[in-house]
C-alpha cells in the first residue's frame, strides 16, 4: 500500500491517494468537437467501463472538449436553493421544521431539473473551493399549508407581503417572527450587475432574464448570508468533505461527498460511496436548537448515454430522519422515488410520508418504503413529480407541539392537499465567489483557470494539454510525498471521517467567517 495521501478511519478501511502506481487510462481527443465526435467518445468510454465494479474510481482521464468549464468541487454543493436551507429553521413547531428539511431535499439539485447533466472537472487532492450566497430571507402566507414566497430567481412575480407580516405570521402559522434583518445589510439585489468574481457557473443558471430577481414592494432589501467551504480529501477513491453555514438562522450543513458509479444496460447507475452516508443539518439557535436532520442520498441513473442525450432518472428512497429534539415528538420522512419503466417516457414520479417515530427504538429503521410505514405513525403524505410540482396534506389532527396553532388558524388536517414545492417555478440562485487574483494556487477556479478559459475560447486541443499538466503535477506531488514519507494532511478538515460527519480545523473555520464577512 502506498504511504501517501493516508487518512486512516478507525473501522480499519483506507482512503489513500495512489496515482504514482501508474498512468491513468487515457481517451484520445478525436478533434472533432461535433455531436458525431463527442458521440463516438462517449461510446468508447462506455467500452471501457464494461464490467468495471467502480468507475468512479477509475483512474480514466477524458479529453477537456467532453467535460463542461466547471470545477467538481463547485458544480456538487446542495446550496441550488440557499433561501430554502436559511428557512428551515423559521418554525416554532417541528413538523413544520420536517416539512421545510423535505422541501429543501427537493429543492438541493435544481440543476438537474432545468439543467443539462454534465461531466465537472475531477478533483484533485488538497483542491478546495469556497463561495457565499446572499438571499433575501422567504416570507410566508397566512394559510399554513402553503409554501414559503420565494424573491429570487423564480418563474412567478412573488406577491406583496401582508403588513406586520413577521408579526402575523408568528401567531397564525408557528413562524418565529424573528426579523428579516441580518448582519448583512444594504444588498441590492438588482441594482448591481453580475460581475466576473460572482458570475453564475452553475447549470440552470441561463435564463434569468424572464426570472423574478428583484424583491417584493415594501420588502427589506436586507439579506441572509450562507457560507460554504468544501476540500478534496482523497483522490482514489475521489472523496471530498463539505460545510455550509448560515449563522443568522442557526443552521448549518455537513456531509462527505463520494459516489459510485457502474455501466448497467445503456444507462450509468450512481450510489453513495462508502465514506457517504448523508446530509447533515444542524439547527445551533432559534426555534430548533439542538435538533440534527440526516438525509440520505437515493440511487440514480445518468440515461441516454449511447445517443448522446443525458437525462436523470431517481430510484429507491431519500429518508430524512430527526434526532435531538424538544418537542415530543420525532419525526421521520420517506421519500420513496418511483421506478421507472423500460417503455415509454420517463415521469419522475415521487410520493411519501412523513411519520412519528421513537428515537430509543430501531424498528423504525426498517421503515424504507411508504408501505412500510404504519398508518398510525403516519401525520403527512405528500407526492408528485420531482421535476415539477409536488403536493401535501395531513392525515391526522396535528400533535401536540411546543407551539400549538392559534384557534383561528384551520387545522391542517381539514385541508385539501397544498402545494408543498413547485420546481418548475425555481431556478438556481448563482454564487458569489471572490475574484481570481484573491484566490489561493489550489482553490478551484483559480487551479482549473488554464483549462476553463481554453474551453470558453473553444481552443480545445490546448485545453487537454492544460488539463494534462494539471493532472501531471498531482500525480509527481503524489511522487515526492511518497519519496519524503510525507502523508497529506487535508487542510480545512480533520482526517477521522468515520462518522461521514467532517469536522472543520481551525484553518477550515477561519475560511469559514472569512466568507462571511466577505464583502458583496
Amino acid at each position: 500500500m502506498a504511504d501517501e495521501a493516508v487518512i486512516k478511519i478507525p473501522s480499519g478501511d483506507v482512503l489513500e491517494d495512489d496515482d504514482a502506481s501508474g498512468p491513468p487510462i487515457s481517451l484520445p481527443d478525436s478533434g472533432d468537437t461535433g455531436e458525431g465526435g463527442k458521440l463516438s467518445m462517449i461510446v468508447q468510454i462506455v467500452k471501457k467501463c464494461l464490467g468495471v465494479k467502480d468507475i468512479a474510481s477509475m483512474r480514466l482521464s477524458l479529453p477537456a472538449s467532453l467535460l463542461e468549464p466547471l470545477p467538481n468541487l463547485e458544480y456538487w454543493h446542495y446550496l441550488d436553493r440557499p433561501d430554502l436551507f436559511a428557512a428551515i429553521n423559521d418554525s416554532n413547531d417541528p413538523f413544520e421544521r420536517m416539512l421545510a428539511v423535505v422541501r429543501f431535499a427537493f429543492t438541493k439539485d435544481l440543476k438537474f431539473v432545468h439543467g443539462k447533466v454534465c461531466k465537472p472537472y475531477n478533483s484533485v487532492l488538497g483542491e478546495h473551493f469556497r463561495a457565499h450566497w446572499d438571499v433575501p430571507p422567504v416570507s410566508y402566507s397566512s394559510d399554513p399549508t402553503q409554501p414559503p414566497i420565494l424573491r429570487v430567481h423564480t418563474s412567478l412575480a412573488p406577491p406583496t407581503p401582508l403588513p406586520n407580516a413577521s408579526e402575523t405570521l408568528s401567531v397564525k402559522s408557528n413562524r418565529s417572527g424573528k426579523s428579516s434583518k441580518s448582519t448583512r445589510s444594504g444588498l441590492s439585489l438588482t441594482s448591481k450587475g453580475k460581475s466576473p468574481s460572482t458570475a453564475p457557473t452553475s447549470l440552470g443558471d441561463a435564463g434569468l432574464s424572464n426570472l423574478s430577481l428583484s424583491t417584493p414592494n415594501g420588502a427589506s432589501e436586507d439579506s441572509i448570508r450562507i457560507a460554504y467551504v468544501t476540500e478534496q480529501i482523497s483522490h482514489h477513491p475521489p472523496v471530498s468533505a463539505y460545510y455550509a453555514s448560515c449563522p443568522s438562522r442557526g443552521t448549518e450543513m455537513v456531509g462527505i461527498d463520494q459516489i459510485s458509479a457502474k455501466v448497467s444496460g445503456t444507462a450509468v447507475r450512481v450510489a453513495p460511496g462508502s465514506f457517504n452516508k448523508g446530509i447533515w443539518i444542524n439547527l445551533t439557535s432559534g426555534p430548533g436548537k439542538g435538533e440534527k436532520y440526516r438525509i440520505t442520498h437515493p440511487v440514480a441513473n445518468v440515461n441516454g448515454i449511447l445517443r448522446g442525450s443525458f437525462y436523470i432518472t431517481v430510484g429507491d428512497s431519500t429518508i430524512v430522519t430527526c434526532s435531538g429534539g424538544n418537542g415530543g415528538v420525532s419525526y421521520r420522512a420517506v421519500i420513496e422515488y418511483k421506478e421507472e419503466s423500460w417503455l415509454g417516457r420517463a415521469h419522475f414520479l415521487v410520493e411519501g410520508v412523513i411519520h412519528t417515530y421513537d428515537e430509543e427504538s430501531t424498528e423504525h429503521e426498517e421503515w424504507t418504503k411508504v408501505k412500510h410505514v404504519p398508518t398510525s405513525c403516519v401525520v403527512a403524505v405528500f407526492d408528485g413529480c420531482w421535476r415539477n410540482h409536488i403536493r401535501w396534506r395531513r392525515t391526522a389532527a396535528p400533535l401536540a407541539s411546543s407551539s400549538p396553532p392559534s384557534s383561528s388558524t384551520p387545522s391542517l388536517s381539514e385541508t385539501e392537499y397544498a402545494t408543498l414545492v413547485d420546481l418548475s417555478t425555481l431556478f438556481v440562485v448563482p454564487k458569489q465567489v471572490r475574484p481570481l487574483q484573491r484566490q489561493l494556487p489550489n482553490e478551484s477556479r483559480k487551479l482549473w483557470d488554464p483549462v476553463t478559459t481554453r474551453l470558453l475560447a473553444k481552443e480545445f486541443g490546448e485545453a487537454t494539454k492544460a488539463k494534462l499538466a494539471i493532472e501531471q503535477r498531482q500525480r509527481d506531488d503524489v511522487g515526492e510525498r511518497k519519496r519524503k514519507g510525507i502523508q497529506f494532511i487535508p487542510q480545512y478538515f480533520e482526517k477521522d471521517i468515520s462518522s461521514g460527519i467532517p469536522v472543520l480545523t481551525a484553518a477550515g473555520r477561519k475560511a469559514v467567517e472569512e466568507e462571511l464577512h466577505e464583502s458583496s
